[in-house]
């Protein structure tokens, strides 16, 4: 037998993977010598045995020391990410990208690593782009893009060239509706290491698990959420339209709760007023969110995702703190200010 199909045979009789043995499969998933059915077999019993936390950590770990590494040491320590794994099809809005810009404009920095739509009409590369983000832009153009707009955006296949022999496994296995544990790994494998994260999650169930891997990361401060829609329905995000199952690490491992937006003296919205579209749609509702003019849901949305970044990197000593700026930076023109030097910035 293969190690692979070796690893297959353990996980279908229900053992779990130790740390040398995630190693072996990151290995052997990434080697375009391995068939891609002995891939596929693997993944399918992995997820059918269930991903363990530590498991899951081990996987983020091999595929961070495999990623390109940018060279941006000296911002990590201070920066977030504002992610999502995708993959809930609930059709929301870009807010985490919208996020990055405001969190940017209060001097936080921000590394946000994402990819174009895969489940969604409109992903955060694609919106970013769209603003003037030159996704493949080269290592040291990221890093004065740090130093002179406060955030860079990692674009995920440009940093993770393993990823390559993965992505046919992928497409082979999403074809049989048979999610792998590559659908929540991209938030932990972000190549600029940001010590803090704020992670939007598809399923209430990864909550807790992936809080538990970001704290096996080190990572310094974290919350993971799920949006509960309603019955069997959620969404990758921390939204004033649900109730938010939230799972903090790191210096906030202590929460561990059910948010709503009444908590923070907001009104609960409708959950259509997060529904976004495709990229024109999306652009015309960024346009309308700086005018004032987009669902007070969107707007409430955002302002308390940024709220709560704020928290996260220790600009405000509480989420309801950090309200107040956070409305005012993306209402007030200090966002739109920002794309205009974004912008320039990618021009130049």
């Amino acid at each position: 037998m293969r190690p692979l199909a070796d690893l297959t045979a353990q996980l279908d009789a229900r053992r779990d993977l130790e740390a040398a043995q995630v190693a072996a499969a990151a290995t052997a998933l990434a080697d375009p010598g391995e068939g891609e059915e002995a891939k596929a077999a693997f993944l399918a019993a992995l997820a059918k045995k269930g991903e363990t936390v530590r498991e899951v950590a081990a996987f983020a770990a091999e595929f961070r020391a495999r990623a390109v590494d940018p060279g941006v040491t000296p911002w990590s320590d201070r920066a977030i990410d504002i992610v999502g794994t995708g993959g809930d099809h609930a059709g929301g809005f870009n807010v985490s990208s919208v996020v990055v810009l405001v969190l940017a404009s209060a001097g936080v920095t921000v590394m946000k690593h994402g990819n174009r739509g895969i489940t969604s009409k409109c992903g955060s590369a694609d919106l970013l782009a769209a603003l003037g983000v030159q996704l493949e832009a080269p290592p040291e153009k990221l890093r004065r893009a740090l130093e002179q707009l406060g955030f860079a955006f990692f674009f995920a296949p440009a940093y993770h060239p393993a990823f390559k022999h993965i992505a046919p496994v992928r497409k082979l296995l999403a074809a049989r509706g048979q999610r792998t544990v590559f659908n929540i790994l991209g938030p932990l494998i972000n190549p600029g290491r940001p010590a803090h994260v704020l992670l939007g999650v598809f399923s209430p169930h990864w909550v807790p698990r992936l809080a538990g891997a970001l704290e096996s990361l080190g990572t310094k401060s974290g919350l993971v959420a799920h949006g509960v829609i309603g019955p069997g329905r959620g969404i990758d995000e921390l939204t004033t339209a649900t109730a938010n199952v939230v799972r903090g690490c790191g210096a906030q491992r202590g929460v561990d709760a059910e948010w709503r937006a009444a908590d923070f003296g907001l009104e609960t919205a409708p959950f259509d007023d997060l529904v976004g579209g495709d990229l024109t749609a999306n652009l015309a509702l960024l346009d309308a969110l700086l005018a004032g003019r987009a669902p007070r849901g969107l707007a409430d949305t955002i302002v308390l995702n940024a709220a709560v970044g704020l928290w996260l990197t220790g600009r405000v000593a509480t989420v309801r703190e950090g309200l107040v700026p956070a409305r005012e930076l993306l209402l007030g023109g200090a966002v739109k200010s920002k794309l205009a030097a974004v912008r320039e910035f990618y021009a130049s």
